[in-house]
């Protein structure tokens, strides 16, 4: 019991409080401070890997100019051996498994090769965990060949884990791109405005907008490398709508093929597409808006009324008791 009042002392005493005031505090100064930081590094690593594609595609164009055959050895890691020996590329690798690794942010062989070998591996994985989870550690009562098929059922939902972390993916960095793209889009309109080429207008943007959003900034950038190296202009333009898989961007490419292939205003057309990226911004939010009080009833009812109630109902509940006895 003393112990106890000594620890409570502690607690309560006014230096300690101040004391743990004080630190509180400076943690999180120091976190204010760090995360510009380590935003600031993910924006330079995100910008060296455009950099890295951009000379990818220059040796590209060159070896397409000077039409040479080299025989280059590749790396062959143990996922890509394992597809190999197993051929399994063909049936694990789906119609549109690298449009969606794209618009997730994976690029190369390298990440479709690893989502092939995890679709291929975790169903087997997740089969083993649930034959120990359901033999060895619930100890339940089923007979045998109802663990054994719950075991398959889990497996086979491990064939759809890897597709549903990149779905999930896919949906974080769309949103992430679409919050700021509007306002990406107006200062690629006062760029262009001002005399900007559609390429020194992509970069200045792809700098600006970096801060807000990472994606958005190297989707921008790698499209300004294509636009370098690429034979035709119009096919930079519709990677950047596939990449990023919103009706939006895709808008603006067509806009923006529209303006490379008759010669119209850019401006103009940049922005058109502009006002309809605001009013679907403000349509989206209107959207949420009104199906708040749908989301809200469940909540409401689950937490808010029994308290109202027990608020309401307590007093008279406990004069009637107090009346009985």
């Amino acid at each position: 019991m003393s112990t106890d009042v000594g620890v409570l002392n502690i607690l309560f005493d006014r230096n300690f409080l101040v004391m743990a005031f004080v630190g509180i505090l400076a943690f999180a100064t120091v976190v204010t401070l760090g995360l510009p930081l380590l935003d600031r590094r993910s924006l330079g690593e995100r910008m060296k890997s455009v950099s890295e594609r951009r000379e990818e595609l220059r040796q590209k164009h060159h070896a397409a100019l000077n039409k040479r055959n080299t025989l280059r050895t590749e790396p062959v890691s143990f996922m890509k051996q394992t597809l190999e020996k197993l051929n399994l590329s063909k049936i694990l690798e789906s119609a549109n498994t690298r449009e969606r690794l794209v618009q997730a942010g994976y690029r190369g062989q390298a990440p479709l090769v690893t989502f092939m070998f995890f679709r291929f591996v975790m169903p087997f994985i997740l089969f083993a965990v649930a034959l120990l989870y359901v033999f060895v550690i619930l100890h339940l009562s089923w007979p045998g060949w109802e663990k054994f098929l719950a075991a398959v059922g889990t497996a086979l939902l491990g064939y759809y884990v890897p597709d549903l972390f990149l779905s999930n993916r896919i949906t974080r960095r769309r949103t992430s791109i679409m919050r700021a793209f509007p306002d990406a889009l107006d200062l690629l309109l006062i760029c262009v405005e001002s005399g900007m080429s559609i390429e020194a207008a992509f970069t200045r943007v792809a700098t600006e907008v970096g801060a807000q959003s990472v994606e958005l900034a190297e989707e921008f950038g790698l499209t300004t490398a294509e636009l370098s190296y690429l034979p035709d202009r119009r096919q930079a333009f519709d990677n950047l709508a596939k990449r990023c898989g919103h009706s939006g961007v895709k808008a603006i490419a067509a806009a923006l093929n529209q303006a490379e292939k008759y010669g119209t205003p850019l401006g103009q057309a940049l922005r058109v597409c502009a006002q309809e990226n605001r009013e679907q911004r403000m349509a989206d939010a209107e959207k949420k808006a009104a199906a708040l009080p749908a989301k809200l009833t469940v909540p409401m009812i689950v937490f808010f009324l029994p308290c109202l109630f027990v608020v309401i109902m307590g007093p008279a509940i406990m004069k009637v008791m107090h009346t009985v006895h």
